[in-house]
């Protein structure tokens, strides 16, 4: 089973590359996982099956979100990352930070665009070993396949607690 340090730094990780690329949903959505690992580890540390429960019905989300990102950057059905900006609230026109610094990328600015907004700049990327939307795809695969092993353990956990509960109270 994974440790909840393993879950903290790649929750962590993921932020910080959202951060860096203004991904404002991913970022909140981030921070609510964060907080929910916390979560589900002081409720193991305490013993509370609640905040197991709690923790468990979370990571049903994170993985109904993660695999929403992987539909997002594969653009499955009508999901566009040229025409929908859900990841930054349609606020901006930010993408992925690896899409200008992934393995490899060679970023050139395109001068004199007439296509970009005047606090914008149009860039040409090339020369990539591993295209953003891959990345982006298997880190949200990663934290599904976190998030299945949370969820057993949680489950799990939250049953052996609940058991333990019930045999201290037929003695009392």
């Amino acid at each position: 089973l994974p440790s909840p340090a393993l879950l903290q730094v790649a929750a962590l990780e993921r932020q910080i590359f959202d951060f860096l690329g203004y991904q404002w949903a991913p970022i909140l959505a981030n921070f609510l996982h964060i907080m929910a690992v916390i979560l589900g580890i002081f409720g193991t540390i305490q013993y509370r099956s609640r905040y197991l429960m709690m923790y468990a019905v979370w990571l049903v989300l994170w993985v109904g979100w993660n695999a929403f990102i992987i539909c997002f950057y594969l653009e499955v059905g009508r999901l566009s990352q040229d025409r929908d900006f859900i990841m930054t609230f349609n606020t901006s026109l930010h993408r992925s930070w690896w899409m200008e610094n992934g393995p490899g990328c060679l970023v050139t600015p395109v001068l004199n665009s007439k296509l970009a907004p005047e606090d914008h700049h149009v860039i040409t990327v090339s020369g990539c070993l591993l295209d953003y939307q891959y990345i982006e795809v298997v880190s949200s695969a990663t934290q599904i396949f976190l998030a299945l092993f949370g969820f057993v353990y949680a489950c799990y956990v939250s049953k052996v607690f609940l058991e333990e509960e019930d045999s201290c109270e037929c003695l009392g």
